[in-house]
This record gives C-alpha cells, structure tokens and sequence, in this order.
C-alpha cells in the first residue's frame, strides 16, 4: 500500500465523500417522508387508493435499484425530466427506499396495541388525537431499529451512483485506481470511509432508541 499515492488522493476522496453523504441523507429524508405519508394513506378506508399504494410498493421493491436509477437518468427525458446526475441519484434514493420505509411504518402501526387505541376512544379522544398521541409515538419508536438498519442498507447503495456519473466516492476511488493503477489502495480508503459512515448512523441509532425506550418508559409509568 503507497501512502504517498493516498495522501495525493485524499481531497478528492474526502470531496466524494461528501457527495455520497449529501446523496445519502437527503435520499434518505425524501424516502422517510413519502414512506411516512404512504403508509399513513394507506391506513384510509379507500381500497382503490390502498391497492395503488400496494403497486407503487411492490414495484420498487421488486425491482433492482440500478434498474431504476437508469430508468430515471436516462428514461426521464422522454417524458420531460431532465436531472442532473447527482439530483437524478437523490430522487432515486428516495423513491427507493420510500417503499421500504412505508413497509417498516406500516409494521409500525400494526404493532400498536387495539387495546391503546380502544382506550383513548373510551375517554372521548378525537382520531386526529389518537394518532398524534397514541398511535405515532408507540409505532415511531417500536421501528427505530429497523429504520437505522435501513439507513444502513441505503448508504452502501450509494456507490451506485457512480454509474450515472455522480461524483461520489466510489466514482472517485474508480478514478483514483484508473490513474494510478492501485486498485487496492482505492478500494481500501473506500471502505474506511464506509465504515466511518456506518459506524457514526449506527450509533446515532442506538443512541436514539435508547432515549425513546426510556421515554416511553418514563410515560408508562406516569
């Protein structure tokens, strides 16, 4: 391994980087949002509107990622949106894992107690109510876990992106070994700085969910 060749690389290492981070968390808040709202549709009383939310989730589960990302790099021009690389690899992110994330939600709600939600109405409590203040903290904090694993998940497909030209680190690690002809050296610094990523959601994750049991704790008891 040439330390001199990685110092000589490590700006444009660290700049994709910062890329794959901007890609990643903002794909993961746009795929956070519309899995929150489809799961949340999802719980109307309106079969129409449930089974198209079914396709929309089975369609992107069931297809692969890259798949996808061409589709919307190179497919949306055809139909007028036009994207620029690293906009194209946000919004593909986010549509991706947005049928996960409305899957973990959706678990989420269902593992919240009848007998919870039969209470509040008992005391006279409005269904606006009863979401805000029964249903979506015991749902949130019960799928804690499974969103960081999912976060996780989402931030190793991000060297996908490179395919689509989005200067992220795995396109920079590609670059570093087409110059140098150290293959090894490029894919070592990538996989520190994954597991730099990895290691920091993880703990955050943790983090997290041990104040939300401690929480909810603190609430059953009062």
């Amino acid at each position: 391994m040439s330390f001199a060749v990685l110092l000589h690389y490590l700006p444009s290492l660290i700049a994709g980087f910062g890329v794959t981070v901007l890609c990643w968390s903002a794909g993961s808040i746009l795929g956070l949002a519309i899995g929150f709202a489809v799961a949340l549709l999802n719980r109307l009383p309106a079969p129409p509107l449930r089974w198209l939310l079914r396709a929309y989730v089975e369609i992107l589960r069931g297809t692969p990622f890259l798949v996808q990302l061409f589709l919307l790099y190179a497919g949306g021009p055809y139909i007028g949106l036009r994207l620029s690389a690293t906009a194209a690899g946000i919004l593909g992110l986010g549509l991706y894992s947005s049928a996960y994330f409305a899957e973990i939600f959706r678990a989420g709600f269902a593992a919240v107690p009848q007998g919870q939600i039969e209470a509040a109405m008992s005391v006279g409590m409005t269904p606006g109510d009863i979401l805000w203040r029964v249903t979506l903290p015991i749902a949130l904090a019960s799928t804690v876990p499974a969103i960081v694993n999912m976060l996780v998940i989402l931030s190793k497909e991000t060297v996908v992106l490179s395919i689509i030209t989005v200067p992220e680190l795995m396109y920079q690690m590609q670059t570093m070994a087409a110059e140098t002809f150290t293959a090894f050296d490029a894919i070592f610094a990538m996989a520190i700085f994954y597991w730099l990523l990895v290691e920091a959601v993880s703990r955050v994750g943790r983090r997290l969910e041990i104040k939300l049991t401690a929480f909810m704790a603190r609430e059953a008891s009062a």
